[in-house]
C-alpha cells in the first residue's frame, strides 16, 4: 500500500483543517468491536448500545477499527487533560539505557531536545509523583525539573 502525498485541493483542505483545528488529547484504541465485546463478555449488539451512549455524550469517537476516548471522556474519568512536563538532564555515558528505562514509565510522550536539558517528558498530572519516584531510580538521570500546567490557552 503506497501513501500518496496530497497536492492541489486536498493539500489546501488539509492546511485549512490544520489551521482551524484545535489540539486535543485523545486516547486511541485500535481494536475490533467484536474483540472488545468478547473481552467484556457481552454481545456485539449490547456493546453498540453502550458505545452509542458514550458517543452521543461526546465521551468517545468511533470509526472503522478505532475508538477514541475524548477530552470529555478523560475528564469524566477524573484524568487531567492539562499535562505536566518534566525536563530531564541525562549523563551522556548512560543516555541510551536511560532513555530505554524512561520509555517504560507511565508517560504520554518523550521529546529529545537540544539545550541544557536532554529530554522533555509529557505526563498525566495524576502520574507525576509516581513518575518522579521512578525517574530517581534510573541510572544516568542527573537532574529533573517539573512543570505542571494550570490552563491550556490554545
Amino acid at each position: 500500500m503506497t501513501t500518496e502525498i496530497p497536492t492541489g485541493k486536498p493539500l489546501k483542505l488539509l492546511h485549512m483543517l490544520y489551521r482551524k483545528g484545535k489540539p486535543a488529547t485523545t486516547y486511541t484504541i485500535k481494536l475490533k468491536q467484536s474483540e472488545l465485546a468478547q473481552q467484556l463478555s457481552i454481545s456485539r449488539q449490547a456493546l453498540n448500545v453502550h458505545l452509542r451512549k458514550l458517543r452521543d455524550g461526546r465521551h468517545i469517537r468511533t470509526g472503522r477499527g478505532f475508538i477514541d476516548v475524548t477530552e470529555k471522556g478523560l475528564k469524566t474519568l477524573g484524568i487531567s487533560v492539562d499535562p505536566a512536563f518534566v525536563f530531564v538532564k541525562v549523563s551522556p555515558l548512560r543516555r541510551g539505557e536511560a532513555y530505554r528505562q524512561v520509555s517504560k514509565l507511565p508517560i504520554e510522550r518523550i521529546f529529545r531536545v537540544t539545550g541544557d536539558m536532554d529530554a522533555i517528558l509529557m505526563i498525566e498530572q495524576g502520574k507525576l509523583d509516581e513518575t518522579l519516584k521512578k525517574l530517581a531510580a534510573v541510572e544516568g538521570i542527573q537532574e529533573t525539573k517539573s512543570y505542571v500546567t494550570i490552563q491550556t490557552l490554545k
